[in-house]
């Protein structure tokens, strides 16, 4: 094949997709512009508030941009060890590790959790980066449908005497639904497996203090429990994080490649991220404000027809007829100022598309209000 070839390949392939309607671009976005966001994972609007930019400022000033290499060769600075204590603390984890995001922890704790003949029982809804760490682990996984403990259970049975890792988000991605952790939990003990939970759209906006979905179903600091998240969403920062037994963080901190050979988070976003854990620790009336709407934007998209989801953390999600349809429905919107997430097929974990919403406190209300009238206004 030439390379002429190869490109009119690649054109073909990009005129299927724009046929099914799964086109991807990307926008630029100035600062400040004035649309209504609603689909950044700003949860607690952290990512702008004083004490956070402050803290990242100073960082700033005393490491300079980056972090200059690995943690392991020069880049673990000390703002980096302050927030993974931190961090560890607010879990309830023995120790915490910090990573430059939080796909690179994912790929990272699924692989530090595999041995010789390990099992990993992977809920269908999970997202890429868990669905990644599982093939790149190269161990046997076995895709359970979404939320069903029973098929888990079977799963661990067929496998009597293997180790075994049950892999799951705490609140998913998609539709913002709840996991049944502790039942998972309950389940994976039974069969001698260690439990995985993702906790990246909990973290900060459910348990108590906000420690996630793992606190709140009473798991924190359990010894067969690993949990992993982003520092991008409820903390308004960049980076991700493995918390859980001392031995195995230090068994990641040895062996996982997505740690060993990546540049470390830049020290002014550690420091950033590190100010927002104390915010949102301190964060339950914007907690209280989160949780008031979302119901809110149930009832009202509800009411108007459409198909939502009962969201049990912050994220809301809105089916749409089709791939087309979504993204006709995500331009109105932002053709008239207001940000809504486009979620097509692979992005989704079944063939529906949907609009996704992210409820953000830091969006003024009466703003949040107009936008879910915007959206009603677009629908198809």
């Amino acid at each position: 094949m030439t390379v002429a070839d190869w490109l009119a390949a690649l054109d073909r392939r990009a005129a299927l997709r724009a046929k099914a309607g799964l086109t991807r671009r990307l926008r630029a976005r100035a600062a400040g512009d004035a649309v209504v966001d609603l689909a950044g994972n700003d949860y607690l609007g952290l990512a702008t508030h004083p004490e956070v930019t402050a803290a990242a400022a100073r960082a700033l000033s005393a490491y300079g941009l980056g972090a200059t290499g690995s943690r392991l060769v020069r880049g673990s600075t000390d703002v980096h060890h302050a927030l993974e204590d931190a961090l560890a603390d607010w879990l309830g984890a023995d120790r915490a590790l910090v990573f430059s995001s939080g796909y690179l922890a994912n790929l990272a704790a699924v692989r530090a959790l595999v041995r010789p003949r390990t099992l990993l029982v992977s809920d269908a809804h999970n997202h890429a980066s868990l669905i990644d760490g599982c093939r790149i682990s190269g161990a046997e996984t076995v895709v359970t449908p979404h939320a069903d403990v029973a098929a888990v259970a079977a799963a661990l049975a067929a496998a009597p005497g293997r180790p075994a890792v049950v892999v799951t988000e705490s609140v998913f991605s998609v539709d913002g639904d709840l996991a049944p952790l502790a039942r998972l939990h309950a389940v994976a003990r039974e069969h001698g497996a260690l439990l995985l939970v993702d906790d990246a759209h909990a973290l900060g906006v459910t348990g108590p203090s906000g420690a996630g979905g793992v606190a709140a179903a009473g798991l924190a600091g359990q010894p067969d429990v690993v949990v992993t998240a982003t520092l991008s969403k409820a903390l308004g920062g960049a980076g991700g994080v493995v918390a859980g037994p001392a031995e195995f963080v230090r068994h990641v901190i040895e062996t996982g490649r997505t740690f060993i050979f990546d540049t470390a988070l830049p020290p002014a976003v550690a420091a950033g991220v590190h100010a927002a854990v104390g915010l949102a620790r301190a964060g339950d009336d914007l907690r209280a404000e989160l949780a008031d709407r979302a119901a809110l934007a149930v009832r009202r998209l509800g009411a108007a027809g459409l198909a939502v989801s009962a969201p049990d953390g912050a994220v809301v999600s809105v089916t749409t007829p089709g791939p087309e349809a979504a993204t006709a429905w995500a331009a109105d919107c932002r053709d008239r100022g207001v940000a809504v997430g486009c979620f097509r097929p692979p992005s989704t974990p079944d063939s529906r598309s949907r609009l996704r919403l992210t409820i953000g406190a830091g969006v003024p209300r009466a703003d949040f209000e107009r936008a879910l009238e915007t959206i009603v206004a677009c629908a198809p």
